[in-house]
């Protein structure tokens, strides 16, 4: 199964995870039902230890039915933009599929690009305020004491396109907390 999963901010990652959740979801709650079934076949009653261990099974099953949930909402980037910012992917640390999630609202990013002391990205959902997800992100790298980073999140490809240009092309040395700003935004999408 392992080989199956698509790691996070790779293309396709939301996709993925929408199946494999699916799956997990299906087998927890085939093997909850299947051991209650078994347990009352053999006593002719619900009260027994199948039926315990049968509930067990739901708890991972109703979490994995959340997480399924909360990824079917989510969309990955399509595949015109991917074809359009891969050109990129050597010159800048990329991430794709990256949809951030906070107490107000969820920001989905298509695509995201770090280079230097820039981080930018974009959305291709019309009802995601960029602002808003900028505001986030600041916040939350600040929270963990990345400073000096500057973040925009646009809406537009072709100025997107345009900023993601001057970055491959710009020469200035990694931000010194690089694996820390790559870490932060691994947790805080799901």
């Amino acid at each position: 199964m392992k080989n199956m999963i698509i790691k996070k901010g790779s293309y396709g990652y939301i996709e993925n995870h929408k199946a494999v959740t699916a799956l997990r979801t299906m087998i927890f709650v085939l093997v909850s039902v299947g051991l209650y079934v078994i347990g009352y076949v053999e006593t002719g009653s619900s009260k027994n230890l199948l039926t315990v261990v049968a509930v067990l099974v739901c708890l991972p099953a109703c979490k994995s039915m959340v997480n399924f949930i909360i990824f079917l909402k989510a969309k990955g980037c399509s595949e015109a933009l991917k074809n359009e910012v891969s050109v990129f992917d050597e010159k800048l640390t990329v991430f794709y599929d990256m949809y951030f999630t906070s107490y107000q609202k969820n920001y989905p990013v298509s695509h995201m690009a770090l280079k230097g002391s820039v981080l930018c990205g974009i959305t291709e959902n019309p009802k995601c305020d960029c602002n808003a997800a900028q505001n986030h992100l600041e916040q939350m790298l600040t929270q963990e004491g990345i400073k000096n980073l500057t973040v925009k999140i646009f809406s537009q490809k072709d100025k997107y396109i345009d900023r993601l240009s001057q970055l491959a092309y710009l020469e200035t040395d990694e931000h010194r907390n690089r694996q820390g700003i790559i870490d932060l935004l691994y947790s805080i999408t799901i």
